[in-house]
């Protein structure tokens, strides 16, 4: 899948969707690591691929929380 297919995906799903993609890409990390330490890795790119994933999702979530934030601030300050 191409990267724009990729974040065109991950922009489709829910808050709690890409919560649990988050948990995922970690733990999948966790198991690279593991790999690394113990020399059992074949594929060195896949670790930096999952560390892109997670920042794709991570600023998705953060760009989502900054959005729904923008209006609630906006209303307090309508009304003052």
């Amino acid at each position: 899948m191409k990267r724009t297919e990729a974040r065109k995906a991950l922009a489709g799903k829910s808050a709690i969707e890409l919560q649990a993609e988050l948990e995922a890409l970690l733990k999948e990390q966790f198991g690279l690591r593991m790999q690394v330490a113990t020399q059992q890795i074949t594929n060195t790119a896949k670790l930096k691929d999952v560390r892109r994933g997670i920042a794709r999702v991570r600023t998705l979530l953060t760009q989502r929380k900054a959005a729904a934030a923008k209006p609630a601030a906006a209303e307090r300050g309508a009304r003052a």
